[in-house]
């Protein structure tokens, strides 16, 4: 049998930043390719909005308010998780923010702000939940980073910075984890439609900046990000760490 599964039947996942946008659509997405999903979010409205759209599925939805960047709520969130599934297969680290800011102009607040956010979380949740994945012999972890962690690009530069750590930290836990049979790797999207891209998006000329830049000359549509992440969740993607895979359109060919 040479074509892999891409199924994720009997597996649990855990999102972070489930509640709306990308989060949103690679957990209903791993739900649809067989998965449990445990939804992690700060917003308790937006995380039972998502677990009803799982659970008319077919497929067991973990709905748990967390801030992502405290400790002590992830290990508990985990604790509380592992006593009722048994078992965490898939880790996708998508929580992030920005705030558009010229290098500057950026306060000490919006550096540790955005530091926590993007990067702290996706460590402490890799660190907590890898533990568990090292005692099952076995894990997929998934790091939400962005083009900007490739290239340059204006106004985000403590968001670039964390985003290419996240690329980083990727090889790093790659590298560390793989005799334990973990397999860490990332995607870089670029532009997509999101809650948070719309008003951005919204603005022609802004918007004519982005496909102007991009090859395929469009912006991506959520569902074009779910591929990726079920491939690289999934035993088609055993033999693939360390890697990130850009998800732009061809952006990251020439950058700006």
């Amino acid at each position: 049998m040479y074509l892999p599964s891409f199924q994720l039947h009997n597996q649990v996942a855990v999102v972070t930043g489930a509640g709306r946008g990308i989060g949103r659509a690679l957990a209903i997405g791993l739900a649809e390719a067989g998965a449990d999903v445990a939804i992690l979010a700060r917003t308790e409205e937006d995380l039972a909005r998502v677990a009803a759209e799982i659970r008319a599925l077919g497929r067991q939805a973990y709905p748990i308010t967390v801030d992502v960047t405290d400790r002590q709520q992830v290990e508990q969130a985990v604790s509380q998780l592992i006593e009722q599934t048994g078992r965490i297969d898939i880790l996708i680290n998508n929580a992030g923010m920005n705030i558009r800011s010229q290098a500057l102009a950026v306060t000490d607040e919006e550096w540790d702000k955005i530091m926590q956010t993007n990067l702290k979380s996706a460590f402490l949740c890799s660190q907590v939940i890898g533990s568990r994945m090292k005692e099952q012999g076995a894990g997929k972890i998934i790091n939400i980073s962005s083009v900007a962690g490739q290239v340059a690009l204006r106004t985000g530069v403590v968001y670039a910075a964390t985003k290419a750590a996240m690329i980083q930290m990727t090889k790093v836990l790659a590298l560390e984890w793989g005799k334990y049979g973990i397999n860490v790797n990332s995607i870089g999207p670029w532009y997509f439609k999101t809650p948070l891209t719309e008003k951005l998006l919204a603005d022609p000329e802004y918007l004519g900046e982005i496909v102007a830049r991009t090859p395929l000359a469009r912006v991506g549509e959520l569902p074009e990000l779910v591929g990726p992440a079920v491939f690289l969740a999934s035993e088609a993607a055993s033999y693939v760490t360390g890697q990130t895979l850009f998800v732009d359109g061809g952006m990251t060919i020439y950058g700006f």
